[in-house]
């Protein structure tokens, strides 16, 4: 199985954004974090900071959108070219209809889920997702430590896919490192968000080799 990085910005210097995207070209994606102060207490990114990362990142952007009502705007973030858009099922009124708009505008559409919210009543919405975010973090900050708590979920999800015949990307978000990974990977995911792991020390490539090489160790 292909383990994908998606290194989080939120981690890098934002004065130096663009540099910060090229740092991680061997990466699969670029996560960015769009958080409105409402949702979660921080502010970070709008939609034209994400359009201006689009035009010059190397790799295509994942947004994960932190935000109240992603009914009205998630589908602008898949308009300005993010290649992936991912909203919270807890704040949207009609997550099917986020998704389908967000295919609408030619992006692939992801569902979040935090680490208090249950997975089932929103199962049937794995038929159309191309990705399902597992947080394993509360939202809203960076840095944070891992919630190993999370893992039931997580296989949870793993089994339903499986019994189903799915195969949307199975993302989790929040204390992922090399120590981590490994964990989160064992019980189904495929998809590794790595923010201070791989900006807080050393150089941004050789920290994506490593987590890597995290998911190979044992095999």
């Amino acid at each position: 199985m292909h383990v994908r990085i998606h290194p989080s910005v939120l981690a890098a210097d934002f004065a130096n954004l663009e540099s910060a995207v090229r740092d991680v070209s061997t990466a699969d994606a670029v996560h960015v974090d769009v958080m409105d102060n409402h949702f979660v207490p921080s502010l970070t990114f709008g939609p034209q900071m994400v359009q201006r990362l689009a035009e010059v990142s190397p790799i295509p952007l994942d947004v994960h959108l932190m935000i109240v009502d992603p009914d009205t705007y998630a589908a602008e973030y898949a308009r300005i070219g993010a290649e992936s858009v991912t909203f919270h099922v807890e704040a949207a009124t009609d997550p099917q209809g986020v998704i389908d708009a967000i295919h609408a505008e030619g992006g692939q559409a992801g569902i979040a889920i935090k680490p208090g919210t249950p997975l089932a009543p929103h199962l049937p919405l794995l038929h159309s997702a191309d990705l399902v975010l597992i947080m394993t973090v509360e939202p809203g900050a960076g840095g944070q430590a891992f919630l190993p708590e999370v893992m039931p979920k997580l296989a949870e999800l793993r089994t339903y896919l499986t019994e189903h015949g799915l195969s949307p990307l199975v993302q989790v978000d929040g204390g992922i490192t090399v120590k981590t990974l490994p964990v989160a990977l064992a019980e189904g995911a495929d998809t590794f968000v790595a923010g201070s792991s791989v900006f807080g020390h050393g150089t941004p490539a050789d920290n994506i080799r490593a987590l890597r090489g995290a998911a190979t160790q044992g095999e």
